[in-house]
């Protein structure tokens, strides 16, 4: 589209801003759940958050890319998960509404990642990448304060699972599931939770049972 006039111009990129604030409402709305949003920053964060949809069983990021953007989930839900070598998936960590996800290790390294990052159930997201995440660090103190809380809880989640793993129970570790993502219990079916915990969807299906007549 041709502007013929400094006013058109700046009428287009008034409706351009407002259509790209639109998309970033929902993350608005988680920082403002945290911290005030000048309207500078909300701007910022218009410009430098992207929108996408992924369908059931679409990827975000597959095993031997790097990891380009730090994601946050609008509606849906995300897993992810690594292969062994017979070809069985391991699911590492799940994501829904209002949380983030990336593989740390090759995002901020910029090598190739080893895990898959895959939608359970159709999903829209917002993602930034690496260097405008850096920016928002470098210029926006509430922004790096809030996005290393993210990655010191979800270090703190990997930690607490990896000692379940080595000291646990099934029905402990489901348990620590239930407490993980009260919100996804109901939404995944038995053998997402199973390769999460580590046992057959029979045995889970067994501890469920249990547990409903106790």
């Amino acid at each position: 589209m041709k502007m013929n006039t400094p006013k058109e111009l700046y009428l287009w990129n008034k409706a351009l801003l407002k259509f790209y604030m639109t998309l970033v409402e929902p993350l608005i709305r988680y920082f403002k759940n945290y911290f005030p949003l000048t309207a500078k920053e909300k701007e910022e964060l218009s410009t430098r958050f992207s929108e996408r949809k992924i369908k059931r069983r679409g990827f975000v990021l597959q095993a031997g890319d790097v990891c380009r953007h730090f994601t946050f989930v609008v509606t849906g839900c995300l897993k992810m998960y690594a292969v062994d070598a017979a070809g069985k998936e391991h699911n590492l960590q799940f994501v829904a509404e209002n949380d983030w996800i990336a593989d740390m290790a090759s995002f901020y390294a910029a090598k190739p990642g080893k895990v898959y990052i895959e939608a359970v159930e159709p999903t829209t997201v917002l993602q930034i990448k690496h260097e405008d995440l850096i920016y928002l660090y470098m210029n926006y103190h509430k922004f790096d304060r809030n996005f290393r809380i993210i990655i010191e809880q979800k270090y703190i989640a990997l930690q607490n699972r990896l000692l379940l793993n080595i000291s646990a129970t099934a029905e402990e570790r489901y348990l620590y599931f239930l407490e993980q993502y009260p919100h996804l219990a109901n939404r995944l079916p038995n053998t997402q939770i199973a390769s999460y915990i580590g046992i057959t969807p029979e045995f889970l299906s067994k501890i469920r049972k249990e547990r409903s007549l106790s």
